[in-house]
């Protein structure tokens, strides 16, 4: 993915979400969930959109112990 289109994506979202903060009344923490949500997925994406994401998802933390 061009890096323009990633960058006008994020611009694009970070406005709806502002203007979804701005204007759309809700509780305070339905809208920290909210934006807790999007940010979480708009990383995710741009991840996967990088190719950044395989190497994450492939780490593995526990490690077999070693035979002895």
């Amino acid at each position: 993915m061009p890096l323009v289109n990633l960058v006008f994506t994020l611009i694009i979202v970070g406005i709806i979400l502002g203007l979804i903060n701005r204007y759309i009344p809700m509780a305070y923490s339905i809208k920290t969930i909210l934006n807790v949500v999007v940010v979480v997925a708009v990383g995710v994406w741009v991840l996967q959109a990088t190719g950044l994401w395989e190497p994450i998802s492939s780490f593995r933390v526990w490690h077999q112990a070693r035979p002895q």
